[in-house]
């Protein structure tokens, strides 16, 4: 509004009060309170009204300008630091992705002090803690996330990671149960629980985690590898009974298993178990021998063997082998337990001929090698004994023992600078080192006069 304007409209104003002065001559009394008043013409009371009304709207106005003033730079101020600490943070992502621990954690630690409730500042420095193997720090800072915002699943999930990495599978458990809490059907977290409970050996609360991550899986291979786990639980819950004594129950649970996933080894095997324990040494060869023939896996003659030197019938299983040989003459597992077999009954002819089958067919393990060799030592065949037991150690004709990696256990026969295994530079050292390494010479002590004599009349 221009100074004319304001001008005009006083001079309006005079002229307006003047007229209605002269209309109005007469006085009015107005009291504010009881027994006080005050006596003014009638038209200078209303222009006293109306201006008292415009200063009391001004000073409103005014009022409200200066709250706005306010928080707009409450505001700008809060905004500003927000950037600033924002900043900061990423930097100090950035350098923690970078490797730069020390970097990161001084960024994140000036990014938290300037703003002690940011999630992600207090997640990001509980990241670094746990690179660095500070799993209490890392801790206590996803604790201080977690009371402010105790409905978070990522502060949530991070501090199962770091209760589990601990150690400290009770509160990672109970943390767990807070988020299916939150969300009932969280996948992630039935299974977090699940494997908890698997590696606790609690099969049959696993087995119920289990059963309901199924429920929420989708169609394609997810369910796929979650039915197999659901049997993988099932079986360790049968496992459970058989040892237990529960044997019918366990049973009823194998071969339910086999049906549903005949390549389950360890049901075959455990199967044959069960009849062992109940005193049914013909139904456990049955297992045995027919798991045996559908899967090719060692262990079934293993099982044959102890079950057969058990009952003291080495012929019962020397007859399985033969007339299995004449009907799989070509299997190498089959003859390399009958010529084991054999080797134990004192057959060493026959036991010759079916290990060197064995090796002629490519097989060069250190276990075959080391029954031709006890083969050939009780032949008395030194030579061939000894160049047997050579090929079993690894030992060749300059006497090389091999390197073994200090980090993985990862073997090499020639030195290496770096270990294909594990990714370690300069981790290759002759196998036993640690042992050579550590081995004190033994300290001769002189003798006295005085002991010798004591010796001597002792």
């Amino acid at each position: 509004m221009t100074l004319m304007s304001v001008v005009l409209l006083f001079i309006l104003f005079v002229l307006a009060f003047l007229y209605f002065f002269g209309l109005n001559p007469q006085d009015v009394t107005f009291f504010y309170y009881p027994g006080e008043s005050i006596t003014h013409n009638v038209a200078v009371m209303i222009a006293g009204c109306i201006i008292l009304g415009l200063f009391l709207g001004y000073l409103f106005h005014l009022v409200t300008v200066i709250n706005h003033m306010v928080r707009h730079w409450k505001r700008d101020r809060a905004e500003r630091r927000s950037r600033e600490v924002a900043a900061i943070y990423r930097e100090g992502v950035n350098r923690l992705l970078s490797g730069d621990m020390k970097r990161a954690r001084s960024l994140l630690n000036k990014a938290l002090d300037r703003d002690p409730a940011a999630i992600e500042t207090l997640i990001a420095l509980a990241n670094l803690h746990l690179q660095e193997d500070e799993a209490p720090e890392a801790i206590a800072l996803l604790s201080k996330a977690r009371t402010i915002e105790p409905k978070s699943l990522e502060v949530l999930f991070k501090l199962c990671a770091a209760y589990e990495e601990s150690g400290r599978r009770e509160e990672a458990v109970q943390t767990y149960q807070a988020i299916l809490s939150l969300e009932e059907n969280n996948r992630k977290a039935l299974r977090g629980l699940r494997e908890l409970r698997v590696s606790a050996g609690q099969w049959r609360d696993a087995i119920d985690l289990q059963k309901r991550v199924l429920k929420l899986s989708g169609e394609g291979k997810r369910l796929e590898e979650e039915q197999r786990t659901l049997m993988v639980l099932r079986y360790e819950v049968a496992r459970l009974s058989l040892e237990q004594g529960e044997i019918d129950a366990a049973k009823r649970e194998f071969k339910e298993i086999i049906k549903q996933a005949p390549d389950f080894l360890p049901a075959h095997v455990s199967l044959g178990d069960a009849y062992r324990a109940e005193r049914r040494p013909d139904d456990a060869v049955r297992v045995w021998q027919a798991g045996y023939g559908a899967l090719g896996r060692g262990v079934f003659l293993s099982r044959l063997e102890d079950l057969y030197m058990a009952a003291e019938d080495p012929a019962g299983l020397l007859a399985f082998y033969r007339d299995a040989l004449q009907e799989r003459s070509d299997d190498m597992m089959l003859r390399f337990f009958c010529g084991k077999f054999c080797l134990r009954l004192e057959m060493i002819d026959e036991a010759l001929e079916h290990l060197g089958m064995v090796e002629s067919a490519g097989v060069d393990s250190p276990q075959l090698q080391l029954l031709l060799a006890e083969a050939h030592r009780r032949r008395h065949r030194t030579e061939e004994a000894l160049n047997a037991y050579k090929k079993a150690l690894g030992i060749n004709v300059r006497l090389r023992f091999g390197y073994v990696c200090d980090v993985c256990g990862e073997d090499a026969i020639e030195w290496q600078s770096r270990c294909p295994s594990c990714g370690t530079w300069g981790s290759f050292s002759i196998a036993g080192r640690q042992s050579l390494r550590n081995a004190q010479p033994l300290e001769i002590r002189a003798i006295h006069h005085g002991e010798r004599e004591a010796w001597r009349q002792e």
